[in-house]
């Protein structure tokens, strides 16, 4: 169990990641039916016929969220998407969400309104019922706090652990947009913030914004790998860069990686504002995160049934544990791939 440390451990020591596992180091499984808990997408309960599939994900204002320019309704919205995203990346079907709400005096009832109807508009749209949930004061910002539950059958699930040497790595969509859309809107709340009279540049960038503040999650994957026939052997959605969540993959597995910098999948209107920001778009792509784009891998024999599939790219390949974790540049030059993704714990604790 835990130890009673005379020494202080300052969090950003550990940074998120860190701390989950060092949450999960003593945590002792009471129950059989407890399939999987902490280190996956999603945690998996044993009920007979199917596997209940539950997660859960907090949105905190000043951490997560500005309201000086993220509105209510696509908080709401995204609140519940990045929940589905969880729950696509274990390969489960969404049925219910519960929510949880700190609110300081400083919402009326109007903004509250404002925040479920993006609420229920995404339940609508991802077939999901709002179950219940809590509210309760705040004594600052808003804390928005979703649970997920979904169905699989056993069989079907997806796990971070499953990856094979060899495999191919494969990502949908493209990366690095939700970032450059962050990135955007800071800029432009400085700007109006030293100049109360300009109005926000924001024509023709609706692409990144709506990365950014009204995320996706790709359940319409889902439903092509049963179309295509395809079952990912490991799989994660892209969170936090995907960087960070191929090491995710490969340290549940116990592997290596190579990715190739040619074949990860940036829009060009990321690229273009990237560099105009000064930014490398390649790093936008392995470190910015909030994509929620799925993550996965699959046997190099399957490499025919994604190959002309454009919502697919492959970007690289699992090696053995030794090989480590590679990237490999433009030029064909090696480098150890690193997790530089946004920490929570990191970021925060590191600013003050």
């Amino acid at each position: 169990m835990f130890e009673n440390h005379n020494n202080r451990t300052e969090l950003s020591e550990l940074g998120e990641f860190g701390l989950i596992r060092h949450i999960r180091e003593n945590v002792e499984l009471q129950n059989a039916s407890t399939i999987v808990g902490i280190g996956d997408d999603a945690a998996v309960i044993d009920n007979g016929n199917l596997r209940t599939v539950v997660t859960t994900d907090m949105l905190v204002e000043g951490v997560h969220f500005d309201l000086s320019f993220s509105p209510l309704k696509h908080l709401g919205y995204k609140a519940v998407s990045v929940n589905i995203s969880d729950l696509c990346a274990m390969n489960a079907k969404p049925q219910q969400i519960t929510t949880a709400v700190a609110i300081s005096n400083r919402f009326s009832l109007e903004a509250i309104e404002e925040l479920y109807e993006g609420i229920l508009l995404a339940c609508k749209k991802y077939n999901v019922d709002l179950v219940g949930g809590d509210t309760c004061t705040s004594p600052s910002g808003l804390v928005i706090s979703v649970t997920a539950i979904g169905t699989a059958k056993a069989e079907d699930l997806v796990y971070r652990n499953g990856a094979e040497i060899n495999d191919l790595i494969c990502v949908t969509g493209d990366l690095g947009g939700a970032y450059m859309g962050l990135q955007l809107l800071e800029r432009e709340k400085k700007v109006f913030l030293e100049n109360p009279k300009l109005q926000p540049d924001l024509e023709g960038f609706d692409y990144l914004l709506e990365r950014q503040l009204k995320p996706e999650p790709r359940w319409d994957i889902i439903e092509k790998f049963k179309l295509y026939n395809i079952r990912p052997t490991a799989m994660i959605d892209i969170s936090d860069g995907l960087a960070s969540e191929i090491m995710h993959i490969c340290t549940e597995s116990g592997k290596g990686c190579q990715i190739y910098e040619e074949k990860i999948p940036i829009d060009h209107q990321t690229r273009e504002l990237a560099m105009e920001f000064g930014l490398d778009p390649t790093i936008c792509a392995l470190n910015g995160g909030e994509d929620y784009e799925l993550l996965f891998t699959i046997p190099l024999s399957e490499y025919e049934k994604i190959k002309d599939r454009a919502e697919f790219s492959i970007v690289g390949h699992i090696t053995d544990k030794s090989g480590g974790y590679n990237f490999i540049d433009r030029q064909n030059g090696q480098h150890e791939l690193k997790a530089q993704g946004w920490d929570a714990f990191k970021k925060n604790f590191d600013s003050e």
